[in-house]
């Protein structure tokens, strides 16, 4: 059985998803597989790539157009691994990334999430820093990327990505149930993750209203941690009003 197996929801970006998959052949640590989720896509060019994938380390299923938490929740279901990479099709990870990861998750029980420092490439570059994990800041804001390692059994234990975001913010929702298991987050300090900016990306696209509706969603999913934090509650508000 692999250690790791990364979950690639794609969704009509095949012109992107052999540089991810070149991420991943390029890493130092070999245990892993490849799981990509075909989440409906009706690009030519897109099938024509997920046809023409053949490895020992991929697996392809394909399913209607559900969304992105669909998409990864089909993955992990299928995943043979103990740790879960999610990874979009347009982005790309450094070659030790899988391998530090690995060896924080398996030294230390209490940890449930490891991610590192991020990269910006595309339509913006440089590096984009993230500030250092905090439980609380969390309930403001996502200060982690969707690229971060967690176990399968955490991801079954909070019932996996809420199916019901569907504009976004899947991510940060899912980061929120985690931290609701009272376990550790590890930032490694190095550069792991390369983010594509896209200025047609579904981060890009989310309306005001949008945002107002999966704030809300969020808050009511973790009801508890919200009433316990009304300050930080308020403060998100205002800062999506304002």
């Amino acid at each position: 059985m692999p250690k790791v197996s990364v979950v690639i929801p794609c969704y009509n970006h095949g012109a992107f998803l052999m540089e991810t998959l070149d991420s991943l052949q390029a890493q130092t640590c070999t245990d892993y597989e490849v799981i990509v989720v075909n989440d409906g896509s009706t690009d030519a060019s897109t099938i024509a790539v997920l046809q023409s994938l053949k490895s020992e380390k991929i697996r392809v299923f394909h399913t209607t157009n559900q969304g992105v938490s669909a998409a990864r929740n089909r993955g992990i279901e299928e995943a043979q691994g103990d740790y879960i990479l999610p990874l979009d099709a347009d982005d790309k990870i450094g070659p030790d990334y899988l391998m530090r990861s690995v060896d924080v998750l398996e030294s230390r029980p209490d940890v449930a999430i490891v991610y590192g420092e991020r990269v910006l490439f595309g339509e913006r570059e440089g590096m984009d820093p993230l500030p250092d994990y905090n439980a609380k800041a969390l309930l403001i804001d996502n200060c982690i990327y969707p690229a971060a390692l967690f176990r399968k059994t955490d991801w079954k234990m909070v019932g996996g990505y809420s199916e019901k975001m569907t504009y976004g913010w899947e991510d940060w929702d899912f980061w929120i149930s985690l931290s609701e298991l009272n376990k550790q987050v590890v930032k490694i300090p190095e550069i792991f993750f390369y983010y594509r900016v896209r200025s047609s990306s579904r981060d890009h696209s989310i309306r005001f209203h949008q945002k107002i509706l999966l704030m809300l969603l969020i808050v009511l999913r973790h009801k508890r941690l919200y009433l316990c934090n009304l300050d930080l509650l308020v403060k998100r508000i205002f800062t999506l009003l304002f």
